[in-house]
């Protein structure tokens, strides 16, 4: 086959909704690889499943399990109501290809788990699922993360530079031939946490950000930490940032706005770090981009040409990307570099689950 039509999940550490996204896929004679977002839209979770989400790390191993199920129930009801919305017909989708929901990732310690039931997915949907596309990497020693930068090799070849700011920022690149990706540092998981404290789900285009003032001790413990010092390949997990980042940040008694803007500071800094070659043409996506003043400052840090593409790709490259490592899986072909997550080899991630 060379055109395939998945449907891509997406559930970020932000916890800002469940990203559905209708894509097609086509691979030319020459090997290239051309996409379409036929359709996409984000669920919202309702308050009680994002209350449970971010107590997954405490919850017991009965609990965790039966969130598990709870998540995948809701996947795949939302993922039939997507289906229904635009009438897409079952026989056009040869499968659903979901990230599911980070809870534990710790690779030093060869573990990672990401919840959300294929099983039930594929029992609500009747659909064939591909999802848990980490585990493999990791028991071959890799970070099992990140797991976009194929994408960005085979479909956003055109960069020299991939970003995304989602919960955490990450980048992808080409460096002697070879696609190196790693995690930068916490975006949104941060930024969304003190506007939550000002009674707000996000600071809309950075502005409370803005009027605060920079905080210079802060700035220069946060660059401090050793994390940054480490060479790729590395990730990041919501049990680093509450370890590391939220203690530090908790030692300073400022005002949000000037946690925000220090932490704004932060980001741009680490980016402008990881961007080591001049002219280049960066994609930054997801969440962050539509956060004006962070994206002032990033330019400010840089004389490279920064792309914020389409709302579309802003929102749903993620989702897009895993629905094409889904289309991979299908045909049994490598979408995870060794290269990028430091494995002893490059693999093929995820498990399909056909409930009919």
């Amino acid at each position: 086959m060379g055109s395939y039509h998945v449907i891509g999940v997406m559930s970020g550490t932000s916890l800002d909704g469940l990203d559905i996204s209708y894509c097609s896929f086509e691979l030319s004679g020459n090997k290239n690889w051309s996409f379409q977002i036929n359709n996409s839209t984000t669920i919202s979770y309702s308050d009680e499943l994002i209350k449970k989400l971010k107590n997954s790390i405490h919850t017991s191993g009965l609990e965790l399990f039966q969130l598990h199920n709870e998540l995948g129930n809701f996947i795949g009801e939302a993922t039939n109501q997507f289906i229904q919305a635009n009438k897409i017909t079952r026989s056009n989708i040869d499968a659903i290809a979901s990230h599911g929901h980070t809870v534990f990732h710790q690779p030093e310690k060869k573990l990672t788990t990401q919840i959300g039931n294929g099983a039930n997915i594929s029992a609500i949907t009747k659909l064939p699922v591909i999802c848990d596309f980490r585990t493999v990497d990791i028991a071959l020693g890799g970070q099992g993360a990140p797991l976009v930068p194929i994408g960005d090799e085979l479909l956003f070849s055109e960069y020299d530079y991939c970003i995304n700011l989602g919960g955490i920022a990450n980048v992808s690149f080409k460096k002697n031939n070879t696609r190196i990706a790693f995690d930068i540092c916490p975006v949104n998981i941060v930024l969304n946490y003190f506007a939550q404290q000002k009674g707000k789900s996000f600071d809309e285009s950075g502005e409370m950000a803005r009027s605060g003032q920079l905080n210079e001790v802060l700035l220069q413990a946060l660059n401090q930490i050793d994390y940054y010092q480490q060479p790729a390949p590395k990730s990041l997990g919501i049990e680093w940032i509450n370890s590391t980042i939220f203690p530090l940040l908790e030692q300073y008694s400022i005002s949000i706005e000037d946690q925000l803007h220090t932490f704004v500071e932060h980001i741009t800094t680490q980016i402008s770090t990881s961007i080591t070659k001049n002219n280049s043409k960066i994609l930054i996506t997801g969440g962050g981009a539509f956060n004006t003043f962070l994206m002032e400052k990033i330019k400010s840090k840089t004389n490279n040409d920064i792309v914020i593409p389409p709302k579309e790709i802003i929102e749903y490259k993620e989702a897009l990307i895993f629905a094409f490592l889904g289309v991979l899986r299908l045909r049994n072909e490598k979408n995870c570099l060794k290269s990028i997550t430091g494995a002893t080899e490059n693999n093929i991630g995820g498990c399909i689950y056909q409930a009919f």
